[in-house]
């Protein structure tokens, strides 16, 4: 599945694994239909997650998808930003807001 999405200074093509989706939203409460909004805030901010980078580079977008503030995770796939996993969990949360709130 490939959704196109623009924010402030990109456009970005999304994809995703339906089943992995389905699981996502069972697990973590969290379409990546819905993930996908967090590009669109304009002080969403992505990083390296060495942590979860297997063979392939990955990324944590952390924005606010206008029903709280979710970390997306996500590799490059040619012109397609893949996401493979989404949520609303503390430490993303706890990020976002001591870089914006204080």
């Amino acid at each position: 599945m490939a959704k196109n999405m623009y924010n402030n200074k990109h456009k970005y093509k999304f994809e995703w694994d339906e089943n992995k989706n389905r699981e996502n939203i069972a697990k973590h409460g969290l379409s990546f239909e819905k993930a996908q909004k967090a590009f669109l805030d304009r002080q969403c901010y992505v990083i390296s997650d060495c942590a979860h980078s297997n063979g392939e580079k990955r990324y944590a977008c952390v924005g606010d998808t206008g029903e709280g503030i979710a970390t997306v995770r996500i590799t490059m796939r040619g012109n397609r930003t893949r996401i493979f996993g989404a949520g609303y969990w503390r430490r993303g949360r706890r990020n976002y807001e001591k870089r914006y709130r204080g």
